[in-house]
């Protein structure tokens, strides 16, 4: 079970790095030009299928782990 683990967190890891950064603008806040910062942007397409998929693994490594470091799931 712990190699479904560190699959699971290798590809959670490459997903996230894959992901478009929503701290692109943050750098405005320093600067004093956050007007895009609070925008309205809906994801579409393959981000939103990206977003998806890290909501998804997120969870599965939570649950993994906890069931592992419960002792719930034997080795």
């Amino acid at each position: 079970m712990e190699i479904v683990l560190m699959i699971v967190s290798i590809i959670l890891i490459a997903i996230c790095l894959l992901q478009s950064s929503k701290a692109e603008s943050a750098s405005g806040i320093i600067q004093g030009g956050g007007s895009e910062l609070f925008a309205n942007r809906k994801e579409r397409g393959g981000e939103l299928i990206i977003t998806r998929i890290t909501y998804i693994l997120g969870i599965i490594f939570f649950v993994l782990s906890f069931l592992l470091s419960s002792g719930i799931i034997g080795k």
